[in-house]
């Protein structure tokens, strides 16, 4: 048991090594200048070391970002008994503005503010975040249609979109006040107001679809 904390530990702090390294160097040259073969030599590894963790330079950007937690499905499945799952992941928005995790936006730390200019000035980087975003979305879908909170197929697929809709404008809106000068203390009020307005109309859309009331516990 020892030995195989050891080698988680060890493991962690090679992924960490990886991606402070390769943040140095985005933040001083750029994503497209910067090679995987520059990021392996800075961290101390090897190629083929740096791939086991990182599939792609790309991949190794957003890992630090979007982490290792669940997506939105893991958020329904898991969800406490009685709320709906429209409520949960409301709830999981709220809580991670509160956390300023970066995908909210909401975060005015040098290394998230550098994560976003290299999101919306690398195409590769963003489509890259697109398609893990769709994969999500797919997920959500079944597991909406699984848990029946959504009738059909068809309307779990457009309440899942619109979750992720929801949350890209949600976090577009938060990192611009950010890009304005604003401090995230100062912003998140806002960004609350802004989360609570954007799902309360997509729960009385569902409402006047005459979703069961199941769906809705918890408002």
């Amino acid at each position: 048991m020892d030995e195989l904390g050891l080698r988680e530990r060890k493991k962690i702090r090679t992924r960490e090594a990886i991606m402070e390294a390769a943040f140095a160097l985005l933040q001083e040259s750029g994503f497209d200048e910067v090679s995987v073969a520059d990021i392996a030599a800075a961290a101390g590894v090897s190629k083929p070391t740096l791939f086991a963790y990182f599939p792609t330079k790309e991949d190794l950007v957003l890992r630090r970002f979007i982490g290792d937690r669940g997506g939105p499905a893991h958020i329904v499945r898991d969800r406490p008994r009685g709320v709906s799952a429209l409520r949960a992941l409301r709830q999981n928005f709220l809580d991670r503005l509160a956390e300023r995790a970066p995908l909210t936006g909401l975060n005015d730390t040098p290394p998230a503010i550098l994560f976003h200019n290299l999101l919306y000035s690398t195409p590769t980087l963003m489509a890259r975040l697109t398609g893990y975003m769709l994969d999500q979305e797919r997920d959500l879908a079944d597991e909406l249609l699984a848990s029946g909170e959504c009738g059909d197929e068809f309307t779990a697929r457009i309440v899942a979109a619109q979750v992720f809709g929801i949350q890209r404008i949600l976090a577009d809106h938060n990192a611009r006040d950010i890009r304005s000068g604003r401090s995230a203390d100062d912003a998140y009020h806002a960004a609350v107001t802004r989360a609570h307005t954007a799902f309360d109309l997509l729960e009385n859309g569902l409402a006047e679809r005459g979703v069961p009331e199941s769906a809705r516990v918890g408002r």
